[in-house]
């Protein structure tokens, strides 16, 4: 359920007057050694929310496939999902901007664990309606977006200094990690021990997930006073389009957002692309173990970029360790093209995994900087939608690409891609970022193309 991408501090030098009055005053109400045991229960969360998304991830299509339902089955109900949380996300996130955060991130992860606690009942149960399986499965997955959407924004409460947004934001990635290795591992296990089990450890992160967002003690929501008087429903309900859109707006205005919109969105549909077109190559000649040694080793290296990300951006700089990175992509993407073996893949796989998450601390980090804390949730929908999008086709395009060109040609093409994004990222980073390590975590150092700071919407 969590996020990443996709989840900030003190308010950036340069917002609103009623923007630095709420930073004053969260930090002022914060005792002392409170945000440092907040950032860890929120790491804790996290990594909990992402080990039960990851177990129960991996087993549902293949309980479809076991109770004889097709492979179709499986991918309508992941594009229904992706799309319908592509139109819900940044919607909830105006209810979050608005003060809700809290009370729905605990709401959503409360109602996932039900779903999934009805999933391990049918699980139980044998063969069951494909209907209650794609409804329960759904219902969970809006439960997640819905979580995802107001968790974005929260890390800007709990961060006490600017400079600990590279910190917090790695510690994120970790957890990720951690679960993107360990889960779909611990999924398989549970699942050969009883069909129900991974959803029930599921349903168990989803409540301890609820638990640590009660338990963290720092206010994550807007101070009371900036909210303005409480709306009628029925005037919210019709000013909700055009409130959502003010992240849209806000994206199209900031040149440190579209950057990341456009990064996120290019390697987002990059990395699906070629993780079907492992899954078909390698699947294709009886590979399941080969696949896993694949996902384990990019689990792994991915782990040990998000656990030196932090000392590469202080080293370089956000801008220098945005575009090198950027530019070695490049390398592995281009041994993808002449792989053919699991170990070819899988070492390829790892090269890029290593990279990808000091380029996600660069820009978490100066997404966070450049945005409003009462536009947070709204803005990260936006970048999270774009994202989705961008990989909502890139399943059907390794299919097309492997069958009718060849296995290398999805790799050959997602490089070209990669190189064209290095180019304006290179371009793009120069007027957005900052170069000096100095100033690596720091926000009101972000700048416009003009070189001048950039002035906060």
């Amino acid at each position: 359920m969590g996020t990443v991408d996709e989840c900030a501090a003190s308010q950036p030098t340069g917002g609103s007057r009623g923007e630095r009055r709420g930073g004053a005053t969260s930090a002022a109400r914060r005792p002392a050694g409170r945000g440092s045991r907040d950032v860890r229960l929120l790491w804790l969360t996290n990594a909990v929310d992402g080990l039960g998304t990851q177990t129960s991830g991996v087993v549902f299509p293949l309980l479809l496939l076991h109770w004889g339902h097709s492979p179709a089955a499986a991918g309508v109900f992941a594009s229904a999902a992706a799309l319908t949380g592509v139109a819900l996300g940044p919607l909830v996130a105006v209810l979050a901007d608005r003060g809700h955060r809290r009370r729905i991130m605990i709401t959503s992860a409360l109602l996932a664990a039900a779903a999934m606690a009805g999933l391990a009942v049918a699980a139980a149960q044998g063969r069951t309606s494909l209907r209650i399986l794609v409804a329960l499965a759904l219902a969970e997955r809006l439960c997640a977006v819905t979580y995802e959407a107001a968790a974005r924004g929260a890390i800007t409460h709990l961060a006490a200094r600017p400079e600990e947004l590279p910190r917090i934001a790695a510690g994120i990635q970790t957890g990720d990690q951690i679960a993107l290795v360990t889960g779909p591992a611990l999924g398989g296990v549970l699942f050969q021990l009883a069909r129900p089990l991974p959803f029930l450890a599921d349903t168990l992160s989803y409540a301890v997930t609820a638990l640590g967002v009660r338990a963290i003690r720092t206010p994550v929501d807007a101070p009371r006073e900036e909210r303005g008087p409480r709306p009628d429903i029925l005037r919210t309900l019709r000013a909700l389009p055009g409130d959502a859109g003010a992240g849209l707006a806000l994206v199209a205005r900031s040149a440190v957002l579209r950057l990341v919109v456009t990064w996120t969105s290019v390697a987002s549909g990059v990395v699906t692309l070629l993780s079907f077109t492992v899954l078909f190559v390698l699947g294709a000649h009886g590979g399941t173990a080969a696949t896993g040694m694949v996902l384990a080793a990019s689990g792994a290296a991915g782990l040990l970029g998000s656990l030196l990300s932090v000392r590469v951006v202080r080293r370089f700089g956000p801008r220098r360790a945005l575009v090198t990175a950027t530019w070695l992509l490049t390398v592995p993407l281009a041994a993808l093209i002449t792989a053919h073996g699991p170990w070819a893949f899988g070492a390829a796989f790892a090269a890029l995994c290593v990279l990808v998450p000091v380029i996600t601390v660069v820009l978490s980090s100066a997404a966070i900087a450049a945005t409003p804390r009462e536009v947070q949730s709204r803005a990260g929908a936006v970048i999270g939608s774009a994202a989705a999008l961008a990989a909502a086709g890139a399943p059907a395009a390794a299919a097309a690409l492997v069958t009718e060109v060849g296995s290398w040609a999805p790799a050959l093409l997602s490089t070209a891609v990669v190189v064209v994004l290095a180019g304006y990222t290179h371009v793009a980073a120069r007027g957005t970022l900052s170069a000096a390590p100095a100033d690596a975590a720091r926000p009101d150092r972000v700048t416009g193309p003009s070189g001048e700071r950039e002035r906060q919407p």
